[in-house]
């Protein structure tokens, strides 16, 4: 639905093949509009591959991969290819989700990953807990390859900043100036203040902290939580504890969203301002790289995934909070990166610690920017020359 990032866009080395979305199947048994709904899309994704040039390799992301990785395989039978299978998730568990673990739909399709991924040549994982789960579960040998940011994600300068929020400011309320500006030449933002005369850029004190999540509003990421949390920081404030101001940004599309509106329209903060935009590609690593703090409220649905907007926030030395699953410590190392909570009081506690004397103290959030920076991380490029072509080169 969305438009790729521009770097995808001018490559002379990517061509992107749409396949049309499937749209109608409303009528008749779940069951048999599930089965429809994958024959039609395995006949297209068939036809798809079939048509290209041939392929060394065909890889494949897994979810989805009903009915992807079997297409895939009958792909790479007529091209004598090698298929790989990149696990960032099993795909039964996700729907375990909605229709619950015991349903004849999520036993079929547990059967099927397992059958079909062991078709595969070569197969890459998100987690160590996941190469385990796979070979003890599966039979399947995989090899780790953390998700790691690609180079656009960095921390943003602050003439693009304000670039941005003076952009943002067009469409939603939060990231428009909250007083009028002091001089008749300067150019404000909710967080920024430009000298039209010298093109300066400042961050007031007094501006508010800027807080962003991402989620593609599904059921794995329980958004009450964040929602309880900003309710308990606004009785803080309202209690006399020396916060800032909040603007909360919750980035993505997903079938959840309307739902979730309707719960924050109806909450009617004094000091706490939401919105929910759909940013273009660029845009966000833009916005992430100028925030003070992400929140994560992925919990995976299998315990083996790890939520690569955390990954992409770190890319921007941006510090996170994310709620507690089995696997997340393989990312986030608490009070080194960020903080992990289980509930909304933890999440709270968290915010009023991080954020209190904001912008002037520097506390933890500060500390943990600084330890970002001193990582050195990996870009997906290096990781994957790393871990991935000497895989491939051994195997030739």
């Amino acid at each position: 639905e969305s438009r790729p990032h521009g770097d995808v866009l001018r490559s002379a080395r990517i061509r992107l093949v749409p396949v049309a979305e499937l749209r109608g199947l409303r009528a008749g048994p779940k069951v048999l509009r599930y089965a429809v709904k994958a024959l039609v899309q395995a006949a297209q994704l068939l036809f798809a591959l079939l048509r290209m040039e041939r392929p060394a390799y065909i890889l494949l992301q897994n979810p989805p991969g009903l009915p992807a990785i079997a297409v895939a395989w009958v792909a790479c039978l007529f091209w004598r290819s090698k298929l790989i299978i990149d696990w960032h998730n099993y795909g039964y568990t996700i729907m375990s989700m909605s229709h619950g673990r015991n349903h004849p739909l999520v036993q079929i399709a547990k059967w099927y990953e397992k059958l079909f991924g062991r078709l595969s040549d070569y197969n890459l994982c998100v987690t160590n807990a996941m190469k385990e789960d796979l070979w003890e579960n599966c039979n399947i040998r995989a090899v780790t390859l953390y998700d790691k940011p690609a180079s656009y994600f960095k921390e943003t300068p602050l003439e693009l900043q304000h670039q941005l929020y003076v952009k943002l400011a067009k469409d939603y309320e939060p990231f428009k100036p909250r007083t009028e500006p002091g001089t008749s030449n300067a150019e404000r933002s909710a967080f920024t203040e430009m000298d039209g005369k010298n093109g300066h850029v400042i961050k007031p004190e007094n501006r508010p902290a800027l807080l962003i999540s991402s989620t593609s509003w599904t059921e794995d990421e329980d958004f009450s939580v964040l929602l309880k949390a900003l309710e308990n920081y606004e009785r803080y404030i309202n209690e006399g504890v020396k916060l800032p101001p909040l603007v909360c940004v919750i980035t993505g599309k997903g079938p959840l969203k309307d739902y979730y509106n309707r719960l924050i329209n109806k909450l009617h903060f004094k000091h706490i301002q939401i919105c929910t935009p759909w940013l273009e590609a660029e845009d966000y690593p833009l916005l992430l790289g100028s925030a003070d703090l992400g929140v994560c409220l992925h919990k995976s649905s299998s315990g083996l995934d790890l939520p690569m907007k955390v990954v992409d926030m770190f890319g921007c030395c941006l510090p996170v909070c994310a709620i507690y699953f089995e696997c997340l410590h393989e990312l986030v190392k608490h009070n080194e990166n960020g903080l992990i909570f289980r509930d909304s009081n933890e999440l709270a506690e968290q915010l009023k610690m991080l954020f209190l004397g904001f912008p002037t103290l520097e506390g933890k959030l500060h500390n943990f920017r600084k330890n970002l920076r001193a990582s050195d991380q990996l870009r997906w490029d290096e990781s994957w020359d790393q871990t991935v072509l000497p895989l491939l080169g051994q195997n030739e």
